[in-house]
This record gives structure tokens, C-alpha cells and sequence, in this order.
């Protein structure tokens, strides 16, 4: 009972900092998860790295607590943060929706770049945020990721690519489709030079996302249970008429078909992660 959760919460529970981004944070103290459909407490949820402790459910997060978690204190280096919005076909109301966010989610577009440390190794990190259009991909998020990759061949370092994304950014028309070219290309130039790109597919992972870059590396780690695919499954049983299996697009059914390299859950994740950077980099 939720009366029981409460008297179990010390009067004098630590106040939730101040710089906690307003996106991350629901209204009030409680949260319900939809998967076992049980009432918590949010900042416990947060101390367990947002993940459910009652059955493990991985919720969204934002690229600014996702860093956090995974990037060694005081490191992260942010890169062109402040890459202007763009409205390249001027959609209706779109520069406004724009602005909105930025002044919500206090980040300039939906993924954030730069080079950090994670257990002492070096990487490049692109990281998306589905707070922010559903981390769709228009022409800033393109040219952000690829000026990261393309910095991480600059520097000789592997990159690590953290994906949230509802696909290619419908406001910007053929000019977002264009970035899962642009993408892949500068992807393809950081094998060349034999340096290590690691994908990190969380929910939800879709569209021209997966389509393109998100496909892409060298290892593939998703967290449990995440959605990962194309397009929606009903529009794929639609336009093949016929039932798809159980679980399908999940990240253990893509483990399970060879498209995953491993499904690692958030508690492991950095240090996974690290152990990876350091292989790649032991000479």
C-alpha cells in the first residue's frame, strides 16, 4: 500500500537537488511503473539508477543523468553544445517547439557530444535524449554526432554512441533522412582508421536510428527489454499480413536472432563499458 511506502520514507529524506533537469522529474514524489504496477518512490527509483527495484524495469533517462552514471566525475567535455536550432523547411510552428524544449530540458538539441573518461579510459561519447522530440534525428543531431565521430578519428579514440530515438525528425523532411547517410559514412571513415565504436541501443531505439548508425558498430550492447527496430509492429503486420512473433523487437528477441552483441543491465553497464575501452586500447 502506498500508506506503507510512506511511513517508510524518513521524514528527513535528502532534498532532490536543485540541478536535477525539470525533464527527468514527473510531478510529486511517487512514481507507478508500467511493467509490474507498482507504486515507488521516485527518489528511491534514482538512487537505483532509474530502474524499478521492485522487477527491474529500465525507465528512460535523460542524456544529462545518462552521462553521469556513465562518464568518471569531473571529465565530460561537452562539444558544440551551443549548435544553433535549425528549421530548415520553416514548419509551422516548429521553431517554437524548439525553443520550448530547449528552455525545458535546458539542452540545445536531442543528443549531447564531447570526450570524457569512463573508469579511466578515454572516449569520444554521442548521447541521445528521447526528452527532446523523442530523440528524433534532424539535421543538428547529424551533424553533431558526425562532427563526434569524426573528432574521435582526429584524436585516435573510440567512440560510444548512446541510442534513444523515435527515427528521423518528420519537421525537417528529407534534409533528417539525409543524416542517416551522413552518419554512416563518418562511421565508416572511423573503421578505416581502425578505431573501435561501441552502440548502446536503449528504449526505444527506431527509425532512421536504427536504420543507420545505430547499426553500425563494432559491438552492440542494448539494456533489457528495450524496444529496437524500424518501423511500429503494427505497421510491420500490416504490410505483411502476417502475426510477428512474441517479443519481437525486443532486445532479448534480437539477441537471440544475432543483431545484439549483449543485453547489460544499467548497474553494469559503465563498468562494462570500461573493461571494453580497455581491451580495445591494451597494447
Amino acid at each position: 500500500m502506498v500508506i506503507d511506502k510512506i511511513k517508510k520514507i524518513s521524514a528527513n529524506a535528502d532534498e532532490i537537488s536543485k540541478n536535477q533537469e525539470a525533464s527527468d522529474m514527473l510531478i510529486g514524489k511517487w512514481i507507478k511503473c508500467d511493467n509490474c504496477k507498482e507504486i515507488l518512490y521516485k527518489e528511491e527509483v534514482h538512487r537505483n539508477l532509474s530502474v524499478c527495484p521492485n522487477c527491474g524495469k529500465h525507465f528512460r533517462i535523460s542524456s544529462r543523468r545518462r552521462i553521469a552514471q556513465l562518464v568518471d566525475e569531473g571529465t565530460f567535455q561537452e562539444m558544440n553544445s551551443k549548435m544553433g536550432l535549425r528549421d530548415p523547411l520553416q514548419f509551422e510552428g516548429y521553431q517554437k517547439k524548439l525553443e520550448g524544449l530547449v528552455e525545458k530540458t535546458q539542452i540545445e538539441e536531442a543528443v549531447q557530444t564531447g570526450e570524457g573518461e569512463i573508469n579511466g579510459q578515454k572516449t569520444m561519447l554521442a548521447v541521445m535524449d528521447g526528452n527532446f522530440m523523442m530523440g528524433s534525428m534532424g539535421s543538428v543531431v547529424g551533424e553533431k554526432i558526425t562532427l563526434c565521430i569524426e573528432e574521435a578519428i582526429a584524436r585516435k579514440l573510440p567512440i560510444i554512441l548512446v541510442c534513444v530515438s523515435g527515427g528521423a525528425r518528420m519537421q525537417e523532411g528529407i534534409i533528417s533522412l539525409m543524416q542517416m547517410a551522413k552518419t554512416t559514412n563518418a562511421l565508416m571513415r572511423l573503421n578505416e582508421a581502425g578505431l573501435l565504436s561501441i552502440c548502446v541501443l536503449t528504449d526505444p531505439t527506431t527509425g532512421g536510428v536504427t536504420a543507420s548508425f545505430a547499426s553500425l558498430g563494432d559491438i552492440i550492447i542494448a539494456e533489457p527489454k528495450a524496444l529496437i527496430g524500424f518501423a511500429g509492429p503494427r505497421v510491420i503486420e500490416q504490410t505483411v499480413k502476417q502475426k510477428l512473433p512474441e517479443g519481437f523487437q525486443s532486445a532479448e528477441f534480437l539477441l537471440e536472432h544475432g543483431f545484439i552483441d549483449k543485453i547489460v543491465e544499467r548497474k553494469d553497464l559503465k563498468k562494462v563499458l570500461g573493461e571494453l575501452l580497455r581491451f580495445h586500447t591494451k597494447k
